[in-house]
């Protein structure tokens, strides 16, 4: 009767925990997000896919489930202070507009939850579920900032649900495999320049002797443009540990991709039309009717990405009764993502973006020091690369090679409860900009880098029941 209880209250707690995901926001390497463990966060996630060392496995590898013999769920919350302030560097004003400002603070900072539940069913099985956070971005800017028609607000939120199960083949070697329901939503702002807008309609309907008078009389003119959407979509887990000895382990993990088909909608405000001269006032009336119905008209939208998969191969071993070490490798396969991209209801583009994502490695170690029975000690250090190329790097996601350094501490309040703190202060590497969206006379041009930084304080609670 306790055991059905508790598990009742675990299930309750898990349907909370996914209506909290779906508000969290977060900003990783591109839009990755490896904060899915508070203990290992303290190993910069060194060993992830050997280490097993609490329910969190669910998520790095489900093969780590026959290592833990009891029942026990973890919970996490991450706190995640993103730092990334532009410093121009030569750009230049889009036609009719003023530079503008330098944006602010585009980073946020963010709360992420995770939860993992693991049940031994046997001594073979064991069955677990992870709700978690897998990708995330948020960037936003002050409204009238220079790359205001590149972006303003960039904000993406993942929720992943994990069913899994692991199968001890022998005392040596364990798999497990879960298939995980995720759901994507996304917000996308930026202004569009409404000034050139009118010039280029007038250009259209062979009014050019007119354009000289509209620039004057509609100067700074602003349209802001909301897409929103969202979509659900299925993939699937699979990861392998093998016990060389009683003190090393070696483990190895493949998510697959997962691809949206994501559906939402386009929506303009629309800037007041000032009072122009008379003899163009019908002409000026009529170009904005032919813009509001036309390129910026509100309707429907759709958009295709395709999440890329990762791949992990960890080293962990025992030194001895203080001492742990560990190691890891981490592939992601980014080359999935080439454009961003959208579409309207009726085959015409929106818009279009190059991203031309790369392929990426993620290189970790990292230590445990157990001081006593009730204190351990935890260092890790990282090296991960961005998939963002400098050319097609944008103001949404200004990313670039970083380094992470990382440390942690346990306390076991009881055999049954124990608690981790970590913290991890990322480095990244000057991101540089130059972009102007196509053209500079509607879209201006975006030049100069970034100041990037992100510091992470995770806390996580396992308890064994």
């Amino acid at each position: 009767m306790t055991t059905s209880f508790s598990r009742t209250r675990i299930a309750v707690a898990v349907a909370g925990l996914a209506s909290a995901l779906g508000a969290g926001q977060a900003w990783g390497a591109a839009f990755a997000l490896q904060e899915n463990s508070g203990s290992a966060l303290g190993n910069a996630f060194a060993g992830g896919a050997a280490a097993a060392e609490d329910a969190t496995t669910i998520w790095t590898n489900p093969a780590g489930m026959s290592r833990i013999g009891t029942n026990q769920v973890a919970g996490a919350l991450h706190l995640i202070q993103v730092i990334d302030k532009f410093r121009n560097d030569g750009s230049v004003a889009a036609l009719n507009q003023p530079l503008g400002n330098t944006g602010g603070d585009a980073g946020k900072l963010n709360f992420v939850p995770n939860m993992f539940i693991l049940l031994p069913i046997n001594k073979q099985w064991s069955f677990g579920l992870g709700v978690n956070a897998p990708f995330g971005l948020v960037t936003e800017y002050d409204d009238g900032w220079i790359g205001r028609y590149q972006g303003l607000k960039s904000d993406v939120q993942t929720i992943n649900i994990n069913p899994s199960v692991s199968f001890k083949i022998s005392d040596m070697v364990s798999v497990g495999g879960g298939v995980n329901y995720q759901r994507i939503k996304a917000t996308f702002t930026n202004n569009a320049n409404y000034s050139a807008a009118l010039v280029s309609a007038a250009t259209i309907a062979g009014q050019a002797a007119a354009i000289p008078a509209i620039i004057a009389s509609t100067p700074g003119l602003d349209a802001k443009a909301n897409i929103e959407g969202d979509d659900n979509s299925w993939g699937w887990n699979i990861g392998v540990l093998f016990d060389i000895d009683k003190n090393t382990r070696i483990g190895a993990s493949y998510r697959s991709k997962i691809k949206y088909d994501i559906q939402g909608t386009v929506n303009f405000n629309y800037p007041t039309i000032p009072t122009v001269p008379a003899p163009i006032a019908p002409l000026v009336a009529g170009l904005s009717a032919a813009i509001n119905g036309g390129a910026m008209a509100p309707g429907g939208i759709t958009s295709n990405i395709e999440l890329p998969d990762i791949a992990n191969i960890s080293f962990f071993r025992q030194i001895n009764d203080r001492w742990d070490v560990m190691a890891d490798v981490q592939y992601t396969g980014w080359s999935t993502i080439k454009e961003l991209k959208f579409v309207r209801t009726n085959g015409v583009t929106l818009g279009a973006t190059p991203e031309n994502f790369s392929d990426t490695w993620r290189f970790s170690v990292g230590a445990n020091y157990r001081y006593s029975d009730q204190w351990m000690f935890r260092m890790g250090v990282a090296y991960d690369q961005t998939p963002v190329n400098d050319t097609d790097r944008t103001p949404r996601l200004p990313d670039n090679d970083r380094t992470w350094i990382s440390g942690g501490v346990q306390y076991k309040m009881s055999p049954q409860l124990k608690f981790d703190v970590g913290a991890t202060y990322i480095f990244i590497s000057s991101p540089s900009i130059n972009q102007n969206a196509g053209s500079t006379a509607a879209s201006a041009l975006l030049k100069g880098s970034y100041d990037a930084s992100v510091f992470i304080l995770s806390g996580q609670m396992t308890y064994s029941f």
